[in-house]
C-alpha cells in the first residue's frame, strides 16, 4: 500500500487492485476495494469458487492418525 497527499490535511492509502494492477484508494467511498470494480472482484471470487486460488496449508505430520486414536 502506498500513501498519495490528497490535500494538505489528508492523506489517502492506496493499494492496486488484485486482479488488473489499477490504482485504488483506500477510501469508505471505494465499495469494492481492494478491487477497483464488481467486475474485478467478481473475477477474483471464481478463481476461489473454481479452486485456481488456494491458501497453501502444511500437511499433517506423519503420525497424525496416532494422535486421533489417543482421545
Amino acid at each position: 500500500m502506498s500513501i498519495t497527499k490528497n490535500s494538505p490535511n489528508r492523506d489517502i492509502e492506496e493499494t492496486s487492485c488484485p486482479q488488473c494492477g489499477k490504482t485504488v484508494p483506500w477510501i469508505e467511498e471505494e465499495k469494492y476495494r481492494p478491487f477497483c470494480s464488481k467486475r474485478c472482484q467478481m473475477i477474483d471470487f471464481g478463481d476461489w469458487a473454481n479452486e485456481r486460488n488456494s491458501i497453501p496449508a502444511e500437511e499433517p505430520p506423519d503420525d497424525w492418525e496416532d494422535l486421533k486414536d489417543e482421545r
